[in-house]
C-alpha cells in the first residue's frame, strides 16, 4: 500500500505543477488505504503543503494586494481564515465530515471545470471594494482550512474581479494557497492519531512529482490534464455518492 501511495503522490505533485487538483488524487487514495474521510483529509493536507510551500516561493515576486489590501493584509486575512477552517473540521464528527466530501468534491470539481473550460482569460466582472474583497479572501480560506478543493479557481475569480492580471493574481494565490494551509497544518500537528508514515510516503512522493511536472510543464498539453482532472473528478465524486448510499 506504501507503494502505491507514493506512486499517487507522484501524480498528485506533477498534476498540481501542471493544472491542480492533486488533494483529488491523494484524498481518495489515503481513505482507501485505511483511513477515515476527516483523517484522510487532514493527512493529504499535511502531505501536501511542502509542496505547495515549494510553488509559493517560486512565483513570490509577483504576488501583490489588491483592492486597497496590502498583500500583508492579505496574508493575515489567509491566515485567520486557514485556523478558522482547520478549527471547523476538527470539530465535526468524522461521521459527518465523511457525508459531507462528496459533495465538496462534487462542488470542486464544477468549480475546477469551470476555471479550466469556461471561463474566459479576461473575464472578471465588477471590481471589488476593499471590504468585499477582504471577506471574499475570508471566507475561501475558510474553506480552504477545512476542504480545500478548488481554491486556487475561488481565489483567481476573486482577485481577476478585484482588479489583478491573471499572471499576478495567479503567484498571489499560490502563495496565500501555501499561507493559508500553513495556519491548518499548524493546527493539525497537534491532532493525535495522525499517520505519519504515510504522511511522510505521500509528502515525498508529491515532491518528487512536484518536481517532475515543473520540468514537464512547457511539454505536457494542460487541457489533457485538467480534463483528466474533471472526468477524475467525476468519478470520484459518483463513487463517494455510491459508498455512502452501500
Amino acid at each position: 500500500m506504501l507503494f502505491l501511495l507514493f506512486g499517487v503522490a507522484v501524480w498528485a505533485g506533477a498534476q498540481n505543477a501542471l493544472a491542480g487538483g492533486g488533494s483529488f488524487v491523494t484524498l481518495p487514495a489515503l481513505i482507501l488505504s485505511g483511513l477515515d474521510a476527516r483523517a484522510a483529509n487532514i493527512a493529504s493536507t499535511l502531505a501536501l503543503f511542502p509542496g505547495q510551500v515549494t510553488t509559493g516561493w517560486v512565483g513570490r515576486k509577483l504576488v501583490s494586494g489588491v483592492a486597497g489590501l496590502s498583500f500583508k493584509a492579505l496574508v493575515a486575512i489567509s491566515l485567520a481564515g486557514g485556523a478558522v477552517g482547520a478549527v471547523l473540521l476538527l470539530l465535526t464528527p468524522s461521521s459527518f465530515f465523511a457525508h459531507l466530501v462528496p459533495w465538496l468534491v462534487l462542488f470542486a470539481t464544477g468549480l475546477f471545470a469551470y476555471g479550466s473550460f469556461f471561463r474566459k482569460p479576461t473575464e472578471h466582472g465588477p471590481r471589488l471594494s476593499r471590504a468585499s474583497a477582504g471577506v471574499i479572501q475570508f471566507m475561501i480560506s475558510v474553506y480552504g482550512g477545512y476542504f480545500g478543493g478548488g481554491i486556487g479557481f475561488l481565489m483567481l475569480a476573486a482577485l481577476t474581479a478585484a482588479g489583478l492580471a491573471v499572471r499576478q493574481a495567479g503567484s498571489t494565490k499560490n502563495v496565500l494557497a501555501s499561507i493559508m494551509n500553513a495556519a491548518a497544518v499548524a493546527i493539525f500537528l497537534f491532532t493525535p492519531g495522525i499517520p505519519w508514515l504515510r504522511v511522510g510516503v505521500v509528502a515525498a512522493g508529491a515532491m518528487a512529482g512536484g518536481y517532475l511536472g515543473a520540468l514537464a510543464l512547457k511539454r505536457v498539453d494542460e487541457r489533457i490534464i485538467r480534463g483528466f482532472v474533471v472526468l477524475l473528478g467525476i468519478a470520484l465524486t459518483i463513487g463517494l455518492f455510491l459508498r455512502q448510499r452501500g
